[in-house]
């Protein structure tokens, strides 16, 4: 099978499009045809070895990538299923998220643990769609239900709202009733209303509370800004989350700056460790038959143009997704 592999930590520049074995499965595993993926932070983290301690200590690999081939969106069909495997059939269309499992959605075949974040995909979802929704959403999805304990009718500030986690945390914040206020940059400020946005402001140098505006929630999916910035947006018992950024802004906002504002203040600070399982990916297929979330797709390419897209994701030139049309979808 064709697959985008690497096999050194690096740029873009290190991924190649190489002839591979087909995966085998285990007993409690799946073989999935792989139709659509798309890019993530974390593939690019992955491919980059960095952060460096947190990368290849958890994923394995100091010197060279145990992970070679990269990829944790995926949609595509069920070909092959292990002995244990009880929750899928083949032929079934599924989609979900391979971060748990060894990645590798980069690739005309990926296997999957059925215990992992894997749905049957809606009928009314294409593949290409289904493709790059599950780990942006996912994220999104935990960020705002369950550290920012989102309520109908509440105000929410999605900062960076036109990159793919913000990009589905507008919809699904709309999904769950609140007011949703996006912001981003001037030039993407048109795609941010079009996706449902109720208003959007500038994230370059704006003042968050300049309106008046306060908010009950506020999810940081950029992460370039400080957290004094968001703290005067926030109403006196408000929520900030944390979903993106480097790691040093992570453990800053986690370690010191998170718990004093909680002990000196009726506010909370939150940092988002996302948790891809069975049951959220359900949540997100609901969500999607349903209409309420449908993935803003920026560009689409072939499995060779994988190393171009996840340079541009690193360059923050995408807005949405990046839809990667892997193998042939099934006649209909």
């Amino acid at each position: 099978m064709q697959a985008i592999t690497q096999e050194i930590y690096g740029s873009p520049a290190v991924l190649s499009l190489q002839t591979v074995p087909v995966p085998t499965i285990g007993p409690q595993e799946v073989l999935i045809r792989v139709h659509s993926s798309s890019v993530h932070a974390g593939d690019w983290h992955l491919m980059r070895g960095e952060p460096f301690l947190v990368i290849r200590l958890l994923y394995g690999g100091l010197r060279r990538p145990k992970i070679r081939t990269l990829g944790c969106d995926v949609a595509g069909t069920v070909v092959a299923i292990g002995k244990g495997v009880s929750r899928f059939q083949p032929g079934d269309a599924v989609f979900g998220d391979l971060s748990e499992c060894g990645f590798g959605a980069f690739a005309e075949y990926a296997r999957a643990s059925e215990s992992s974040a894997l749905a049957i995909k809606p009928a009314s979802v294409g593949f290409e769609a289904a493709g790059t929704v599950a780990c942006s959403a996912l994220s999104a999805l935990q960020g705002l239900r369950d550290l920012g304990r989102l309520e109908a009718g509440q105000k929410v500030l999605i900062h960076g709202a036109a990159g793919g986690v913000g990009s589905f945390a507008v919809q699904i914040a709309k999904a769950f009733g609140a007011e949703v206020t996006g912001a981003c940059s001037a030039a993407k400020q048109a795609m941010v209303r079009s996706i449902g946005a109720d208003h959007v402001i500038d994230s370059a140098g704006a003042d968050f509370s300049a309106d008046g505006r306060r908010y009950d929630l506020i999810l940081d999916t950029a992460a370039f800004r400080p957290l004094a910035d968001f703290l005067p947006a926030l109403t006196p018992s408000g929520t900030y989350v944390l979903v993106g950024g480097s790691m040093a802004r992570f453990f800053q906002v986690m370690l010191w700056q998170g718990p004093w504002i909680c002990r000196t203040s009726r506010r909370r600070v939150a940092v988002l460790a996302s948790n891809p399982n069975p049951l959220d990916l359900q949540v997100l297929a609901d969500l999607l038959e349903a209409g309420k979330i449908t993935p803003f797709i920026d560009r689409r390419c072939g499995l060779k143009d994988v190393p171009a897209a996840l340079a541009a994701l690193e360059q923050r030139q995408v807005q949405g997704k990046v839809a990667i049309a892997v193998g042939a979808e099934p006649a209909s």
